[in-house]
């Protein structure tokens, strides 16, 4: 049985109940980003709560709403991240146990972080789904009260605060909400339409893992990959994240893996604030989606920043190179003395900065005689990295251009 969906009342009771004990994280606009992306942009700045995520806002509605027996027992969820830690964190604050079902695969550094913040962890599972299957059956054993991280009606209001404080703050005519399994999206979208119903409520998700438009076109999914975007990586999204979404939200947009990296890349560079991948997903929307948004003036949700430090140097070499800033050549050339100088000093003339060169011969199909390098060079722009191509061509050269991998082939 699908529970009630959550009203506006219920989301000005939570704000209520969190507001002491959160950060009214700052709306802020970015002039500069403003021009990347042809309007207004406003930031609401949700990495900067103390776990580093909005999942806090509902994490502490629920337990606020639990009563003394509840409390005692505790209670149990299954997250490999923002969930984990939003839960963990006010748990030990309130005196509540919490006990945090994370997969198999959950990176040591979100384990060891959760563990430090007084929450039992147990890890049971390939993936979320086994995980939360795992911490149902513990649920019933053990008779723990199970938190979801979206599909709840109290998490759900708790998410929806973060629309009550935009609508308090800035006027604007249309939100970009990062979607998981849809738990901050039905917020926002009750919070938004109650209030402000011209505001237009647009979804914003990973390519490889577009869950929620699948389950709102009523078709099977299926993830294509893995996502630098892990904290909305979720397979299965909502039932009541679906029905709120498809009543009240008014489009939909999915976002490439280089889309998203030139995004955290850029809110690093041009704001100095590190976001996740989940958390860039509306920016990248921004910069690259912009005819599938709405409006003059649109608030995008820096949703978190915990993300896996060992992962950043390569989301920004994927971010410099959707920006033009980095590039792959692949130069095919006659294997004799001489022949690496000249084009190394060609790429030299038109300013390119060589970082690394590599050299294919025995495991490729040159044909002998001949030999492929591979070239990475810092480049100021992709009109720059034109000209650098049509320069080696002018001199007879074959060369292709490279995209790091998954992001294709030019």
């Amino acid at each position: 049985m699908t529970p009630e969906k959550p009203t506006i009342a219920d989301i000005e009771a939570a704000r209520q109940r969190i507001g002491p004990h959160l950060i009214r994280t700052p709306l802020l606009e970015s002039f500069t980003l403003g021009e990347l992306c042809g309007r207004q942009v406003l930031c609401k700045f949700e990495n900067l709560q103390m776990t580093g995520s909005f999942k806090e806002r509902g994490a502490l509605n629920k337990l606020l709403t639990l009563n003394e027996v509840e409390r005692g027992r505790g209670v149990v969820a299954a997250s490999a991240g923002n969930h984990a830690q939003g839960l963990a964190y006010h748990g030990q604050r309130l005196g509540i146990p919490v006990t945090i079902v994370m997969p198999l695969y959950t990176p040591v550094v979100k384990v060891v972080h959760t563990q430090k913040m007084g929450a039992r962890v147990i890890q049971v599972g390939e993936n979320f789904d086994q995980a939360h299957e795992y911490a149902c059956e513990l649920a019933e054993r053990e008779g723990l009260t199970l938190v979801h991280p979206f599909d709840d009606p109290d998490v759900i209001a708790g998410q929806g605060t973060l629309g009550l404080e935009l609508l308090e703050a800035e006027e604007f005519d249309s939100v970009l909400v990062p979607v998981g399994g849809g738990g901050l999206l039905a917020g926002i979208a009750t919070a938004l339409k109650a209030r402000r119903p011209s505001v237009r409520v647009i979804g914003v998700e990973a390519e490889l893992c577009a869950s929620m438009q699948a389950a709102l076109a009523g078709q099977p999914f299926q993830a294509r990959g893995r996502t630098i975007a892990d904290g909305i990586a979720v397979q299965k999204v909502g039932t009541l994240t679906t029905a709120i979404a498809r009543e009240l939200v008014d489009g939909m947009v999915a976002v490439s893996e280089g889309e998203i990296a030139h995004a955290v890349q850029l809110l690093l560079e041009i704001e100095k604030t590190l976001v996740e991948g989940a958390g860039a997903v509306g920016l990248a929307a921004l910069l690259h989606h912009r005819s599938e948004v709405p409006g003059e003036r649109s608030v995008i949700l820096l949703s978190g920043g915990n993300m896996d430090i060992t992962m950043l140097a390569k989301i920004i070499e994927r971010g410099l190179t959707a920006d033009g800033r980095l590039t792959r050549l692949v130069v095919r050339l006659p294997d004799i003395p001489g022949a690496l100088a000249a084009v190394t000093e060609c790429i030299s003339k038109e300013r390119g900065n060589i970082r690394d060169v590599v050299h294919h011969r025995t495991f490729s199909n040159t044909p002998l005689g001949e030999v492929y390098v591979e070239f990475t060079v810092e480049t100021r722009s992709h009109e720059h990295v034109a000209q650098i191509e049509a320069a080696l061509r002018a001199r007879g050269y074959d060369v292709r251009r490279l995209a790091l991998a998954g992001d294709g082939e030019r």
